[in-house]
Formats: C-alpha cells, sequence, structure tokens
C-alpha cells in the first residue's frame, strides 16, 4: 500500500483541530485512493467536534454551514473546499436513503461502523496512523468490496448503495465478496424507492469503469430493476452467423470495448436494446433484426428521459443509437453527405461504435480495422481539399437569396440544402454565381 499524503490545505484543517484539543481524521474515499496511489479527488475529515464547536474552532476560516443538523459543516482554505463532520451514528432509515436522525458521538469506531464498505471505513491522521477496525486493508490488498458488518443492514439502511458497490467493482475493477453481492440481488428492489437522478450518475459512473463487463453480466438482474426494457434481451439467441453471442452478452461486450466515454457507452449500452421486438427468422431459420435501430432509438429516448437525462446526452446518445448501423459508403460523395446531416463528431463516435460492435460479433466478422481507416483517409483529403459539406462553407447564405427576391420563409432553408446536396453531388460548383444560376433548375 501507498504512504497517505496529506495535502496542506488539509493539515491546517486537522492542525486547528488539534490546537483546540479536538481530534480530526481524513476519512472515506480518500484514504482509500491515497492508500492504491490514486489522487484523491476530493478529501473528507471526521472530527469529534461537535458542529457549534467547528464553527468557534474555524472562526477564523471561511465556513458554509453545508449540513450542520448532519453534523457537517465545508471549510475553504487555500481555495479548496473540504467538509468536515461531527463522528455520528445514524438513526433508523425509514426511506432506505436517509436517517431519520443522527446522533453525535466521541468514538470514532462507532463512526466507521456505519459506513457502507469496508474500503471505505477507514481514517488516518499522522498522530495516530490509520484506523482500520473492518480489514479494509486486507479488501483493498485482495481487490474485494465488501460490506461494513451485515450487508442487509447497509443497503436496508441506504438503497444507493446497492449501486454504489456495482460501481466501485466496475471503476476499481475489484470482485465482489459472496455475501455481498448475494446481498445487491436480494435487495435489488431497493432501488425503487431511490431518486432516478442519483440512479442515473451511479449508472454513467459503473458504465464507464475498466471491469463494466463482468459487472454488468454477474448482475444484469440489478441493471433491469431500473432498465426493465433491457430485460428481454437475456439470452435472446441471434441465430446468425455473424453472431456468437446472446443479445445482451453481445451489448455487454461493445460496450466493454469502446473507450471509456459517457456518450459512447451509453449509446453501446441501448444500440441494441430493440432487437427482441423486431425479430424474425426466414424460411431457413436465420434470424433477422430489420428496423431495429429505430426501435432501439425510442426505447433509449424513453428509458434516458425516465432517468432525467440532460437533453444533449439524450440527443447525442439516441442519435448514435439510430445510426448506429449505417454503413457510410467508400466516397467523397457518401461521406459529404453524412457530414452534411450530422457532424465530423458523429462520424468519428460511429466508427468507434462499429469497431466496438464488430469486436463483440462471431470471430470472422470482427475486424473493421480496414474500413474505418478507408473513412478516414476520405474525411482527411475532404477537409485538407476544403471540400463544402456544410452550409457554413456553402458560398450563398440566406441573405444572397432574400437580395435575390424570396420571401424570408423556411423555403430559403429547403433551397440552400439543396443547393448543398447538389455541391456534395458534384452537379454544381460551390461558386456563389454558378450557384445563384443553379437556384433556377432547383426552383
Amino acid at each position: 500500500m501507498k504512504k497517505i499524503i496529506i495535502p496542506s490545505y488539509c493539515k491546517k484543517i486537522l492542525d486547528t483541530l488539534k490546537l483546540s484539543n479536538f481530534e480530526g481524521f481524513l476519512v472515506g474515499g480518500c484514504v482509500r485512493d491515497s492508500l492504491m496511489g490514486v489522487m484523491p479527488d476530493d478529501y473528507d475529515i471526521t472530527t469529534n467536534a461537535t458542529p457549534q464547536e467547528m464553527m468557534r474552532v474555524f472562526k477564523d476560516f471561511k465556513v458554509v454551514k453545508t449540513g450542520l443538523s448532519h453534523g457537517t459543516v465545508t471549510v475553504l482554505v487555500d481555495d479548496k473546499a473540504v467538509e468536515v463532520t461531527t463522528y455520528r451514528i445514524d438513526g433508523e432509515y425509514k426511506d432506505n436513503r436517509h436517517p431519520d436522525e443522527v446522533l453525535f458521538t466521541k468514538n470514532i469506531a462507532e463512526d466507521l461502523s456505519r459506513r457502507d464498505f469496508t474500503v471505505n471505513a477507514m481514517a488516518y491522521n499522522e498522530e495516530t496512523g490509520l484506523i482500520d477496525l473492518f480489514g479494509g486493508i486486507d479488501d483493498l490488498e485482495n481487490k474485494i468490496i465488501r460490506c461494513v458488518g451485515d450487508s442487509d443492514k447497509r443497503f436496508l439502511e441506504d438503497g444507493l448503495r446497492i449501486l454504489r458497490a456495482i460501481r466501485f467493482s466496475s471503476k476499481l475493477g475489484f470482485n465482489i465478496e459472496e455475501k455481498t453481492a448475494k446481498s445487491i440481488i436480494k435487495n435489488k428492489h431497493l432501488l425503487e424507492n431511490i431518486s432516478k437522478e442519483r440512479i442515473f450518475v451511479e449508472f454513467k459512473k459503473l458504465l464507464c469503469g475498466k471491469n463494466v463487463e463482468n459487472v454488468l453480466l454477474q448482475f444484469k438482474d440489478v441493471i433491469a430493476q431500473f432498465i426493465p426494457e433491457i430485460k428481454p434481451c437475456f439470452y435472446f439467441d441471434q441465430n446468425t452467423k455473424y453472431h456468437c453471442y446472446d443479445v445482451y452478452t453481445h451489448i455487454v461486450k461493445t460496450v466493454s470495448a469502446i473507450e471509456s466515454d459517457e456518450i459512447l457507452r451509453l449509446a453501446a449500452f441501448f444500440h441494441d436494446i430493440g432487437k427482441p421486438k423486431v425479430y424474425f427468422t426466414d424460411e431457413k431459420g436465420v434470424g433477422h433484426f430489420y428496423g431495429h435501430n429505430k426501435i432501439s432509438q425510442k426505447l433509449t429516448q424513453e428509458i434516458l428521459t425516465r432517468l432525467k437525462s440532460d437533453n444533449e446526452t439524450k440527443l447525442r446518445v439516441s442519435t448514435l443509437v439510430y445510426i448506429h448501423d449505417r454503413e457510410v459508403a467508400l466516397t467523397e460523395k457518401s461521406v459529404k453527405r453524412f457530414l452534411s446531416k450530422y457532424s465530423k463528431q458523429y462520424l468519428l463516435d460511429l466508427l468507434k461504435i462499429k469497431t466496438a460492435d464488430a469486436a463483440a460479433h462471431a470471430e470472422e466478422y470482427r475486424d473493421r480495422s480496414q474500413y474505418v481507416a478507408s473513412v478516414l483517409k476520405i474525411l482527411e483529403k475532404i477537409e485538407r481539399e476544403n471540400q463544402c459539406f456544410s452550409l457554413k462553407s456553402l458560398k450563398v447564405n440566406g441573405n444572397d437569396l432574400i437580395e435575390l427576391g424570396y420571401e424570408p420563409s423556411k423555403q430559403i432553408g429547403v433551397l440552400l440544402n439543396k443547393l448543398l446536396l447538389s455541391v456534395i453531388d458534384g452537379k454544381v460548383e460551390n461558386e456563389k454565381q454558378k450557384l445563384l444560376d443553379y437556384l433556377g433548375k432547383i426552383k
């Protein structure tokens, strides 16, 4: 395990507590990450000082009353914000998410015992060293996610811990201890009590983990708890020479094969979700999924709306799902037509999805490298020669048409798009006068 280094701004907080005769420890994820040699995203501190005592201790600092009733204040030091929380014991969790009451304690052991997983239940300061009461170090070394104490109790307290557990497994590449894994599946219904926004945040992080394939396969029933539309894909045989996996396994392997980008992994997860709805076999017993991209797009939009996705994510993901099966012909005209309708970014993302999708096919159909290289070569030539493929690069605009006497209306947009396609198709050169002369033919 790596040595824990305390940043100077955290040390100021710990030293200030100590000078006032209070304890203070780094706690939770920052301790875990530090021991793994990973720079923490943020630092949390726990103390035996009550919120009122902390307000006095930090009177010379800027303090934000983040959650006094739960024992938390945010202390700002050197433009860094650090949450400092009183040792506490949580009361009953009637909503499976938040404790009805919080009791403060002077015993750090009681505070650590209420935390979710052993790897998150360690505390550290330079004077005392590492406090590890539940085997967190051993679980870090053995790459295991394990609940602190009784798994069922931990998940009943906070149902979101179910997703946090599999998210940690995906992100860190850890296995989930057997009792904890069984409890996750047993208590998956508790996710019904969790806000869709929080579920979506955890799901996106889970998808971007390095261990995502194992997690999605092992805990598919947990995923189906909040995305039930995925369930028909489980064990759905595709009955085609191009595929060696059922629909869900193909989806999972596509997710795993694509780069760890939120949009791309969401698109990979949803790209074939509509396949079971359109499946049919021909007279030879071969499976077909005609139109599955449209159904998959519709389901994607519905699911992302339910999960309270932002509009930009929903648009980008659903568009990629819709076009994921599109074969852009290896011609400048075809590439430019695609660029005119979508964008360069969509083209690059499409190629990444096609590469990952192919990697999840039967072995003899996995290599799309030559196709991808050819498309990229055409794209490079189009850009190098500054060829026209968008209204932005068209040598006429709406004002030019208005000057010719056209009334400002949607018709101008229609005409400009027709001119653009005519340029792309080689029917007219991208020169202003030639384009204006060509308008008569279009009209």
